[in-house]
């Protein structure tokens, strides 16, 4: 990663933002999931933010829906917490790559909590214009998730 240089956004005239400066949205955006501070995590998304989680049958679609989102998955691993394992920025984009760690103790995708202890990979591939998250593509190991649940036989 060239974190000296700046790159314009690529989703219309903003200002240009540095490739230091999307990581450390990231990184920060990460440690905000990991305070489970929700009224900061909303504070990095812009009014017109659309997301896809691979997890939800639903795409998020403003800031507004973020909280939704956050608090789903807190309600299911009240414990929830982050790992960064790579981060990539590029032409207005960061890809971080993650380890997500909690305790199954709620519902999630309509499943009963089991108490179990998960380890979940993930992606994130976000595009930031203006400081700001404006798309969000989440892409994580479901079924992982279900063996980590033991709902499906480790492989």
């Amino acid at each position: 990663m060239d974190t000296g240089s700046t790159t314009p956004s690529n989703h219309g005239a903003g200002k240009e933002v540095s490739e230091e400066e999307i990581a450390r949205l990231a990184r920060e955006l990460l440690e905000a999931w990991n305070a489970h501070d929700i009224e900061r995590i909303k504070t990095f998304y812009a009014p017109e933010y659309e997301g896809v989680d691979v997890g939800q049958a639903e795409p998020q679609r403003g800031p507004q829906s973020v909280p939704q989102n956050v608090e789903r998955y807190l309600r299911a691993f009240p414990d929830l917490r982050f790992v960064e394992e790579d981060i990539v920025v590029q032409d207005g984009r960061v890809v971080l790559v993650w380890k997500a760690y909690g305790t199954h103790r709620g519902r999630l995708m309509n499943i009963p909590p089991t108490g179990r202890n998960i380890v979940v990979r993930g992606t994130s591939v976000l595009t930031v214009e203006d400081g700001k998250v404006v798309q969000g593509l989440y892409v994580w190991d479901v079924a992982g998730l279900l063996r980590s649940i033991g709902l499906l036989p480790d492989l």
